[in-house]
């Protein structure tokens, strides 16, 4: 039987969200936890693991990982508490608010 694969994310102290893959879950958990996971994780301990997917290839694995980072904090919030409503509206682009985030009238 193959070894699985890890997707997941990690809610660090100051309340960011940090997204990775491993194929020892456990292991990488650990070392996230002392220190030696990343520079990002290290200086926000501590850690907490928040949600993680199992799949059969690393390939997968990575692609889910690289979509969540594109994700926005709200978004990557929706599915860690399974607010499948929240996450489709997260989903959205929000035309009006971007505009005036760049100083335009909409």
């Amino acid at each position: 039987m193959a070894r699985p694969f890890f997707t997941y994310i990690l809610r660090c102290s100051d309340k960011s969200y940090y997204v990775g893959h491993t194929d020892e879950l456990d292991k990488r958990l650990e070392q996230h936890a002392s220190g030696l996971g990343s520079g990002y994780t290290a200086t926000r301990l501590p850690i907490a693991l928040v949600w993680f997917e199992e799949f059969p290839t690393r390939e997968e694995a990575k692609a889910a990982e690289a979509q969540l980072k594109k994700w926005s904090w709200l978004k990557k919030d929706a599915l860690i508490g399974g607010r499948i409503d929240e996450l489709k509206q997260a989903a959205r682009k929000d035309w009006q608010a971007y505009r005036q985030r760049r100083g335009r009238e909409g």
